[in-house]
């Protein structure tokens, strides 16, 4: 027994040790601990294992930086010596050290975790990626005892948005807030950790999707020269068909450079006609009218226009009731023609070029992870597509130009380091998706970077996505308070009119209630008054022509 129990130690020890050496190292119990993502209260001492805990830090932040810890393969008082050498004073300010320490140790702890390939399937990283927003909300001890009891579960907006962009793959920081909300609408503008479980594994589910259709022989032909992923098919079920404008029902396929259309023959489709979004040949989609014998009755159809095309091409989307198919389709289309105009714009390239079509891929993916929720987005499909909410913002052409300017100073840091460069530009197209977080900390004078994000503040694209949804706040509550008053003002004018009507009304109803002669006295008498009325009035006018 001795000696079985020694074997079981010896294998124990070796499997940790691969884990520390490219595995889910946060997934890992320690000896006598319990595992890491059991989905136990992250205040749970055995989560923490044999980490040594900071003072300062609350019991969720001191569990969450253990956990980090351990993804990264380090200690925590080692990931405090770093986080003290490599941030400012600023940052290091003991009003918000807890905060801005937490915030490293996750940045950090995500950056390295996302590296390992199915990181979404697993619930140990979903859990702890949660806990992490959780701890972002209490970092210090002092801020654990002003938490209400009934949302230390929860997470707010805030923490939402500082956690989550740091994995690219989860949500950007142009979509966030709008994502966010979404999530939370059905728990009072806070994130449970339920539907942020269901939203990650519909995503994970929607980027094996995108991969096995892409590695498919579907359109193999069409796709193989540029790459092309294939990001949403439709027209396969004879209940939810596609019509073209000329009423062949049709595959339709999107990929991240064109649309193909494949009539639908007995037993086969015909051959694919392909219509370019990535080139510039001034194309354009908008929603478009349909009905039989030309007219224009059922709103449920995309219409292409581009310059090689003689006239528009018009793609319809039957269904019973709404036009949600249509909207949807119209909102993806957009997106990849979106992300090809900036692409041209800005002159991005290679691996760069690569990396931001991806993300607008990512967005229509989260688009779908999200119908698995029966969230009713229809009307905010745009609001969840990078490039297509950067295109109706006011101020979203700054915010293309601050990210157009981070791709150029990364860009610029690589042509620094050529070793980093060479080995990001060979990277494969799914390579570049699951690396989109590769990251290290740099410290750019006072900021302290992982990534995207700045530890302790907001970056610059952060800095102008917010003043932008601001101010579409704003142009938004000027519309309803303009509308209000139309509306208002409609009412009022009706109200007065009747009020000025009101005589004519009662001398209408009292003449009916003459005529019904349900009051025979009344009648009597007003009949007798407009015969006398008109004696009178015939007697004067007999003498008149008698005298003249």
């Amino acid at each position: 027994m001795a000696m079985m129990n020694r074997t079981r130690d010896l294998l124990m020890e070796g499997f940790e040790g691969l884990v520390r050496e490219g595995s889910f190292t946060w997934g890992l119990p320690r000896r006598g601990a319990s595992p890491v993502g059991d989905g136990d209260d992250p205040d749970s001492s055995s989560s923490s294992g044999k980490q040594a805990s900071v003072s300062g830090l609350s019991p969720k932040a001191n569990a969450v930086v253990s956990r980090c810890a351990r993804v990264l393969g380090t200690s925590t008082d080692e990931l405090r010596y770093d986080f003290d050498m490599q941030a400012s004073d600023s940052i290091k300010q003991q009003i918000n050290y807890a905060r801005n320490f937490l915030e490293y140790c996750c940045l950090r702890a995500l950056a390295q975790a996302s590296q390992i390939a199915g990181y979404l399937s697993d619930k140990s990283f979903r859990r702890l990626n949660f806990d992490m927003m959780l701890a972002w909300e209490v970092p210090s001890s002092s801020s654990q005892l002003t938490v209400k009891v009934e949302v230390e579960s929860t997470v707010s907006l805030e923490a939402f948005s500082r956690i989550a962009p740091a994995i690219p793959t989860i949500t950007d920081v142009v979509t966030c807030s709008n994502l966010f909300d979404v999530l939370s609408s059905s728990s009072g503008g806070r994130l449970t950790f339920p539907v942020y479980d269901k939203y990650l594994t519909g995503l994970d589910r929607a980027i094996k999707k995108m991969k096995g259709q892409s590695e498919s022989s579907l359109l193999s032909g069409q796709r193989s020269q540029r790459g092309e992923r294939i990001v949403e098919i439709d027209g396969t079920l004879t209940t939810q068909p596609v019509l073209e404008h000329d009423f062949d029902m049709t595959r339709l396929t999107l990929t991240d450079h064109a649309l193909y259309f494949e009539a639908l023959r007995v037993v086969t489709y015909d051959k694919p006609k392909a219509y370019e979004l990535a080139e510039d040949l001034k194309q354009s989609v908008k929603p478009e009218l349909t009905g039989p014998w030309g007219s224009r009755l059922f709103d449920k159809a995309v219409m292409y226009k581009s310059a090689t095309l003689t006239e528009p091409v018009i793609l319809e989307f039957p269904e019973l009731a709404g036009h949600f198919r249509r909207d949807y389709w119209l909102a993806i289309i957009s997106e990849i023609l979106c992300v090809h105009r900036f692409v041209r714009k800005f002159d991005i390239s290679g691996i760069d070029k690569e990396e931001t079509i991806l993300k607008a891929v990512l967005s229509i993916l989260r688009l779908q992870a999200i119908e698995e929720l029966a969230i009713p987005v229809s009307n905010r499909f745009e609001s969840l597509l990078m490039f297509n909410l950067c295109d109706k913002l006011p101020g979203g052409d700054v915010i293309l130009e601050t990210l157009a300017g981070s791709i150029s100073l990364r860009r610029s840091a690589q042509v620094n380091q050529p070793g980093i460069s060479s080995a990001r530009h060979s990277m494969s197209p799914f390579t570049v998706l699951s690396n989109l977080g590769v990251v290290s900390p740099i410290n750019k004078g006072e900021r302290l970077f992982v990534g995207e994000i700045v530890v302790g503040e907001m970056s610059a694209l952060q800095k102008v996505v917010t003043e932008s949804m601001n101010n579409y706040k704003k142009v938004e509550l000027a519309q309803a308070t303009v509308d209000g008053v139309k509306v208002d003002g409609l009412d009022t004018n009706l109200a007065v009119m009747k009020e000025l009507l009101s005589p004519v009304s009662e001398l209408w109803r009292f003449l009916v209630l003459l005529a019904s002669w349900d009051e025979p006295i009344k009648s009597m008498g007003v009949d007798s008054l407009f015969s006398c009325f008109g004696a009178l009035v015939f007697g004067n006018f007999h003498v008149l022509y008698k005298t003249n």
